[in-house]
């Protein structure tokens, strides 16, 4: 029995903290997930406590340290690796106890599991029990951990006022920080191209075959269209990296930041890549093969392949499944669902309160993100009063303590974070010397009042699940897609591997349209606020808006002939 994968879901990464630890929570049962490596004080937080419970040796690692951040990420990582291992030798040790952890294992799998079969069949003689014991002790699937980087936060940091030199950006740190690890695992890649960090990858002989052709570390790109998996997988194939798996992710369907397309539309994406897979396959393969030869390097044991997912406001099996079967996916993501699953977020009780009462009115795209990038939220009017009392007592925004985002010029010569106290005092005073009227200059007040502290905001919830007293204050920032308004119960892994896998469905009695149509309608809304927003004699705008809808009227025409429509 050869598989490779028990599951054919993954939990996608989800702010700076609520999946920094799924891995623990899920590996051992064969799901793969994904860390944020944003947050390195949090994963010290973190690691600090999982060491005292899982009684593992721990050692702080100060800030004062040199390169602090990236030995913190590795610690983090080798301690969840280890951790992970523990538990599945002791899953495995319980292949035959009654309500054992290998029966949870069994209970997750998807029907018609080649696993459960294979363990049904094993109870027929002793043989067969004692072969499948010898499967699972050398071939049972266990979960990826894999790691984040959105590459866009790659922060220049400095030293007594000199800047450092590029390896010691946030990225590049974080990047460090996972290929010294002893995780064998994947970097996912979001949020578009960084080349420099991309070639900074090269300095790292993980990513490259070993003397057995093997790879220890892989690389995953989230993608948006075919173009940019080509043209990323290209550029890697070219300094001898290969790209394993390339997420596509809609654009406005997923939770935390939403980077909407020009109106191209999920279905016809995920369309071009089942008819092109082939040819990114052949030009990457060919170009990676060149790379190596160059550098005089091992070819891979095996030669290359890629495997393609889908991640985006998926939220039934029938979608699920439509995935799978109608365009190829080797795996889809589950996200937003898994945010009212405590045993596999870490989420507070009360966040976890706000997002079951959570529908459709409440869940919102915002310009809540210092990244000036759209970013899902949930309305929470006791936070936006809060905000408002502190800009009339002159105390706008918050103290940069962590300064993940800093990377606004407005003001200051070094960047400063525009949910800063910093930031928003010298914009508040800029806007209140141009003499506008009081509703224009409530417009321009409230695109500051807007903004949070995603730095602490997104990661205190997973702190307090933790009962660790975050050491920073800041309002609690979540961040899920639209999806989670048809979501109203607390759910737990085995109640969400059921509801994916259609043993049973977990929806409310909201009326819930195909996670196309969904899309669709989110950029029918994002049109018209173009529209709205025209000003006369802008000839460019009027291009982008006749490109806009052009897309739109392509998506709509696919989704009619697919029947969706």
């Amino acid at each position: 029995m050869h598989i490779n994968k028990a599951h054919s879901f993954h939990i996608p990464v989800m702010g700076l903290g609520y999946t920094v630890d799924t891995p623990v929570k899920v590996a051992a049962y064969g799901i793969d997930s994904v860390i944020s490596m944003v947050d390195d004080l949090l994963m010290e937080q973190l690691r600090e406590k999982y060491c005292r419970e899982f009684n593992l040796p721990f050692k702080g690692i100060s800030s004062k340290v040199e390169d602090f951040r990236a030995k913190r990420i590795t610690s983090y990582l080798n301690m969840v690796d280890d951790i992970v291992k523990s538990k599945v030798a002791n899953l495995k040790k319980s292949v035959s106890e009654a309500g054992g952890e290998f029966e949870k294992y069994l209970s997750l799998l998807p029907k018609h599991s080649p696993i459960s079969k294979q363990f049904h069949l094993a109870e027929k003689s002793q043989q067969l029990k004692d072969d499948f014991k010898q499967w699972v002790h050398n071939h049972l699937p266990i979960g990826e951990i894999d790691v984040n980087i959105m590459t866009k936060l790659d922060k220049v940091n400095y030293k007594n006022g000199e800047a450092l030199p590029s390896e010691h950006n946030d990225a590049h740190s974080a990047l460090r920080g996972f290929a010294k690890s002893k995780l064998s695992s994947s970097i996912v890649f979001s949020a578009g191209m960084n080349p420099k960090l991309f070639t900074y990858m090269e300095r790292f002989k993980d990513f490259f075959p070993n003397a057995n052709g093997e790879l220890k570390k892989k690389v995953i790109l989230k993608v948006s269209d075919f173009r940019s998996a080509l043209v990323q997988g290209k550029i890697f194939a070219n300094k001898g990296i290969w790209v394993s798996e390339y997420r596509i992710e809609s654009g406005l369907n997923c939770g935390g930041h939403a980077f909407p397309s020009n109106g191209v539309l999920l279905g016809p994406v995920l369309q071009e890549f089942k008819e092109k897979r082939d040819s990114l396959l052949a030009t990457c393969r060919e170009a990676y093969q060149a790379a190596l030869a160059k550098k005089e390097l091992n070819s891979p044991n095996e030669e290359p392949g890629i495997q393609i997912s889908a991640q985006g406001g998926v939220g039934t099996p029938e979608e699920h499944q439509f995935l799978m079967d109608h365009y190829g996916m080797d795996a889809v993501g589950w996200g937003t669902p898994f945010m009212l699953a405590p045993d596999v977020v870490s989420i507070d009780k009360e966040t976890l309160d706000v997002l079951k009462e959570a529908g459709e009115q409440e869940l919102f795209l915002s310009q809540a993100s210092p990244l000036g990038v759209p970013f899902n939220n949930v309305r929470r009017p006791e936070q936006d009063a809060l905000k408002r009392q502190h800009m009339a007592q002159g105390k706008a925004g918050f103290a940069c303590v962590k300064q993940f985002l800093k990377f606004n010029t407005e003001f200051t010569e070094q960047p400063i974070c525009t949910a800063s106290h910093s930031y928003q005092k010298q914009k508040i005073a800029e806007i209140k010397a141009q003499g506008l009227s009081e509703a224009d200059e409530q417009i321009e007040m409230d695109k500051i009042l807007t903004k949070d502290c995603l730095c602490v905001g997104l990661g205190n919830a997973t702190l307090q699940s933790h009962d660790i007293k975050p050491a920073f204050s800041a309002p609690t920032v979540v961040c899920p897609g639209p999806n989670l308004a048809y979501f109203s119960e607390e759910m737990n892994l085995e109640k969400m591997c059921q509801h994916i896998y259609g043993k049973a469905s977990y929806l409310n009695n909201t009326p819930r349209p195909h996670m196309f149509i969904k899309e669709l309608n989110m950029y029918q809304e994002i049109l018209k606020e173009k529209k709205d927003q025209l000003k006369e004699g802008d000839k460019k705008a009027e291009r982008e808006i006749k490109k806009f809808e052009a897309n739109l009227e392509n998506g709509i025409n696919y989704y009619k002939e697919l029947g969706i429509l």
